[in-house]
């Protein structure tokens, strides 16, 4: 949890500064669309990275602009022109909608049925902080954690590992887990490592430019002083699981007993920030960059160890394609 507080406090501290002398906008259509079209232009963290030529967008934009359009069109415009972005953490807010891109997992299989993971757990599954638990016949641990937003604490940890210790092995589903909180990815991974790991690098815009960044600072995940898990581990990833739950999945893949398993991760590797226009409208947008160990991008995603996509014949009988896989690795 310390690394994440000091990531945020330099943060903010450099992206308060950057604020210093910035232009004022008008609050007109104009006004608004230049506002933000400089917020991603000095803030955003991957224009270069995703090859984006963000002068061009600004022209095919601001075409679309009259002095006398509506909120409800202005809307469109500047959300159409994020999308351009092609980034979950990338959201306009008004007081009527969200303006979002959700075209980084659209396009890709499902990999998961909610009615066959509540079958797995049964109706007297536990549930300790986000996290629903149980054990399956074949003594195999299994752990639903649905959103890193939900808190989980060492004391549930305790409970669920302790609960656990005659399994074999533990599976961690964090399918379809959009994220949240990183304090609790960490909390949750260093129940699975007995030493100090390295497992990426963080680094924050210093300036106006598209690479104007500092030098890339380490992130470590530290062992829990609790109780920690010894042997076998798989977690269970598809394509919706973003973000914190990125961070998570990037974490737990350099561990030794672990193994991941399913569709690539969604991806989200940029720390959000939020920034006003002159009309009260927020933008959220990824401001630093997170990589993995070895310095590599992983803000498209992940790929599993072993990748694994749901079958219709199992969907069709109950069966979950990849928690069976899961089950086969920990038994082997």
């Amino acid at each position: 949890m310390k690394r994440h507080i000091k990531y945020l406090i330099l943060l903010t501290v450099v992206l308060f500064s950057s604020c210093i002398g910035e232009e004022e906008y008008d609050n007109s259509p104009q006004g608004n669309f230049d506002a933000l079209w400089t917020i991603i232009d000095e803030k955003y963290c991957f224009l270069d990275y995703k090859g984006i030529n963000w002068d061009s967008i600004y022209t095919v934009y601001q075409k679309k602009l009259t002095p006398t359009m509506s909120d409800e069109n202005l809307f469109e415009v500047l959300g159409d022109m994020l999308d351009e972005l092609k980034d979950g953490h990338v959201n306009l807010y008004s007081s009527s909608d969200v303006a979002r891109y959700w075209n980084w997992y659209e396009d890709y299989p499902r990999n998961f049925n909610e009615a066959i993971v509540e079958k797995y757990l049964g109706t007297d599954y536990r549930i300790a902080g986000g996290a629903k638990y149980t054990i399956l016949d074949d003594n195999v641990g299994y752990i639903y954690y649905e959103s890193f937003s939900n808190p989980i604490g060492n004391g549930n940890l305790n409970e669920i590992l302790q609960y656990m210790a005659i399994c074999d092995g533990i599976i961690i589903d964090v399918r379809n887990n959009g994220g949240g909180n990183l304090s609790n990815s960490s909390t949750l991974a260093s129940r699975f490592t007995n030493e100090k790991v390295l497992t990426g690098y963080i680094r924050h815009k210093t300036g106006k430019g598209h690479s104007d960044f500092s030098d890339p600072e380490p992130i470590y995940l530290e062992p829990s002083k609790q109780i920690r898990w010894q042997k076998k581990v798989v977690v269970l990833t598809n394509r919706h699981a973003y973000s914190a739950t990125n961070d998570f999945v990037n974490s737990m893949r350099y561990l030794p007993l672990v193994t991941t398993v399913g569709d690539q991760t969604g991806g989200g590797s940029g720390m959000p920030f939020s920034s006003e226009l002159p009309n009260g409208w927020s933008v959220r947008y990824s401001a630093s960059p997170h990589f993995d160990a070895e310095m590599n991008q992983i803000e498209f995603g992940i790929d599993p160890d072993v990748t694994v996509n749901m079958e219709k014949n199992d969907e069709d009988k109950g069966i979950d394609t990849i928690i069976e896989t899961a089950r086969k690795l920990i038994k082997n």
